[in-house]
């Protein structure tokens, strides 16, 4: 990490790059989340040259996610890390169904139509369902015999075919999604790329909605239908919960069953006590925090934060992991504690924009570690561990490849 000795308006040291060097496969980068140290509120200097801010602290985390004088909107969004892919997406307006890019009134339209689905209540009868789809590729995987590699077999479909089941998208384009979704959100594609997989996605899920449209079934896009919502809008709101529900939930499995396999005391009291799994789960997300470069926000108004005066037009960067390990809000942690009491952590965020699918997602989590380590109890690392390589290409942290044996 590089400080230069002041900003330019003379008030504190800058950061001249968002720290993204980790020494742990876990952990957050130590120069991330030790920022806490000198303070919750630091200067940044991002990609185009924009002197902005960064959140680290647990608390201001809270209260920037929650305030309504700062901005999601994509339209004066800047990233705190290059990602050339992006490019098409920024400085412009939303793209039809994203309300992840956009502020009430147009946020809040989206919110209310979709937040009855996402409910734990609304979610509960998906139980079975989901630990179907779990047994069964544990079965496969029993099956086809060791070694397997736990992301293909396992992380990846798991999820994809949850969220596939809940909005209603065949089989035949389960692939095809997930490969254009990975090119979307990768910090190496280009910006043709990328635009091109977005417009591959929602040409097929547009199909798929006027296909539901003339023939509508019991899943969510036929019921977005029944709205006030365009086509083009339940097609966008399709895509984004599809990409966002199977990416976060895929990487959160793959790493959590890795840092269970590397820290075998948590695993065996997890493996004897499954009363432990909704604590692990949150200590899990805690830990990890696989939204790795935060949650880019515009300051819309000028606002004090921490003492400092932002202006307008300013750039903030929530930084999650950071706020994860605030030492004023978790004594010790950057140590994984599955018994942790309380969670409180700003996994899914928080406030409007934290995200809607929590529930779902740790449903999905629970059920999914719970099963992996109760069916195959003697689930272990088939390689060493430091041939397990992080995925650092997305902006969700996960591995690769994870080979294991039982």
């Amino acid at each position: 990490m590089i400080r230069t000795t002041a900003s330019e308006r003379g008030r504190r040291p800058v950061l001249t790059a968002l720290p993204t060097l980790r020494n742990d496969p876990f952990t957050p980068p130590a120069d991330l989340y030790r920022l806490n140290d000198s303070g919750p509120l630091h200067r940044l200097v991002y990609p185009d040259g924009h002197l902005g801010w960064l959140v680290t602290g647990h608390a201001l985390s809270r209260s920037v996610l929650a305030d309504p004088r700062v901005s999601a909107r994509s339209e004066t969004r800047r990233l705190p890390v290059r990602r050339p892919g992006a490019d098409p997406f920024l400085g412009t307006s939303a793209l039809p169904g994203w309300f992840v890019d956009m502020d009430p009134p147009q946020h809040t339209r989206f919110r209310r139509l979709l937040a009855g689905h996402f409910s734990a209540r609304r979610l509960a009868p998906l139980r079975h369902r989901i630990q179907e789809i779990v047994d069964a590729h544990i079965a496969t995987m029993r099956n086809t015999g060791a070694p397997a590699d736990l992301v293909t077999a396992f992380a990846l479909p798991v999820p994809s075919l949850v969220i596939c089941e809940l909005l209603g998208i065949p089989a035949p384009l389960h692939a095809a999604f997930q490969q254009h979704s990975a090119t979307v959100f990768s910090l190496t594609a280009s910006a043709r790329e990328s635009a091109a997989a977005m417009s591959a996605l929602s040409d097929g899920m547009t199909e798929l909605v006027r296909t539901k449209r003339r023939r509508p079934d019991d899943d969510l896009l036929s019921r977005l239908m029944a709205g006030d919502l365009s086509d083009e809008e339940v097609a966008g709101t399709g895509v984004f919960l599809f990409a966002a529900g199977h990416e976060t939930v895929s990487s959160m499995i793959a790493l959590g069953v890795f840092a269970l396999l590397r820290h075998t005391e948590q695993r065996k009291a997890l493996q004897r006590g499954p009363h432990l799994a909704d604590s692990a789960v949150e200590e899990l997300l805690r830990y990890l925090t696989i939204f790795q470069f935060g949650v880019p926000r515009t300051a819309s108004q000028d606002i004090d934060l921490a003492g400092e005066s932002i202006t307008a037009g300013d750039s903030i960067t929530v930084s999650l992991p950071a706020a994860n390990y605030d030492p004023a809000r978790f004594a010790h942690g950057h140590t994984m504690e599955l018994d942790r009491a309380g969670s409180g952590n700003l996994a899914f965020g928080h406030g409007l924009h934290r995200c809607l699918g929590h529930a779902l997602a740790r449903l999905e989590l629970r059920i999914a570690y719970t099963a992996l380590l109760q069916q195959l109890p003697g689930l272990r690392l088939a390689v060493p561990a430091r041939d397990v390589r992080p995925a650092h290409e997305s902006g969700f942290y996960g591995v690769r490849r994870l080979p294991v044996t039982w």
